[in-house]
């Protein structure tokens, strides 16, 4: 299936908790299937362990198409089943952040994503795993775990994207420095000592945090991990690298560590939760590996992000 009109069976699984989320699957079903796609089974979840059981249901029915609605950490979960069995993804973006959308070239508003969905080509897109756990944007331990904890569903709901930025003022102002050590199972790089750290992360695809970049050159189809680790700095000079979020041009500045691989294993002191795509799923130590085109995913025909290779990872 290279066009995803040429889906014979498609199912709808909507995450009514996301922030956009709450009016159900319908409004989405009605321009789908207005618009010609095949859907024949309707899901609405509530829970993670809902999501789990719901799409081990539609994968076992058979449809090649699974159409999922949700933020990056609902969307990242789904590809984490959908991973290898050659069914094919689609993403409506209804979280707050929603970087793979951004990542992907998917229209951020319901009608424009399901247009693109409706008349979009398909691709295939690598995935990264910790311990085991997929993750398509970002993985990471710092300070990005202490803004996960601060964003509660209120101020995601009320602020929107906006929420990052109040919620990395308050984990800033309550982040402990940590010592990490990053080593490279495949002998690409020398094992690095780190101290004194604010964040290290661990990019699968491109935008993470509502829009920020994982480095300038970071994609979700270059079959590598961005890694990076960011020192602890004065005040000024952590302001100075927030400014160069956006572009990911803040890898390049003095004292920030960034390299790319394949497979890397991460060892902090003390010992750290991990955020994966938004969900803290796992701690270190954490091992990383990238599952080269593990995700057949439909884009808009005009997106650049990805292409098909017509295979997925072993």
């Amino acid at each position: 299936m290279m066009l995803a009109q040429e889906a014979k069976s498609a199912a709808v699984v909507i995450n009514a908790g996301a922030r956009l989320g709450s009016a159900g699957p319908a409004p989405a079903v009605d321009m789908l299937r207005s618009a010609g796609l095949p859907i024949s089974a309707v899901h609405e979840v509530l829970s993670g362990t809902e999501l789990a059981g719901t799409l081990d249901r539609v994968v076992a029915e058979g449809h090649d198409l699974v159409v999922v609605g949700g933020g990056d950490g609902t969307v990242s979960f789904a590809a984490g089943r959908l991973a290898g069995t050659g069914i094919v993804l689609g993403v409506l973006p209804l979280g707050t952040a929603n970087d793979l959308a951004r990542t992907l070239e998917i229209p951020a508003d319901l009608p424009g994503a399901c247009a693109a969905l409706a008349g979009g080509k398909v691709v295939d897109i690598d995935m990264g795993r910790v311990n085991g756990h997929p993750f398509l944007n970002v993985a990471s331990v710092g300070l990005s775990v202490g803004v996960t904890e601060t964003l509660s569903p209120r101020l995601k709901r009320y602020l929107g994207p906006v929420a990052y930025g109040v919620a990395a003022v308050r984990a800033y102002a309550r982040h402990q420095p940590f010592r990490a050590r990053l080593e490279f199972p495949d002998g690409d790089h020398e094992t690095l000592e780190l101290e004194n750290l604010l964040q290290v992360a661990v990019g699968n695809g491109r935008h993470y945090g509502g829009g920020n970049a994982v480095s300038p050159t970071a994609g979700i189809d270059d079959h590598l991990l961005d890694v990076y680790a960011i020192p602890g700095a004065p005040l000024r000079e952590h302001i100075r690298i927030a400014r160069m979020l956006k572009n990911g041009s803040f890898v390049e500045r003095d004292g920030v560590h960034h390299l790319t691989c394949q497979r890397v294993r991460l060892v902090t002191e003390p010992l750290m939760p991990v955020n994966l795509d938004g969900e803290i799923a796992t701690a270190t130590p954490a091992d990383f590996t990238i599952e080269r085109n593990a995700v057949h995913v439909v884009v808009p025909q005009e997106s650049t992000s990805a292409r098909f290779d017509g295979y997925a990872a072993p």
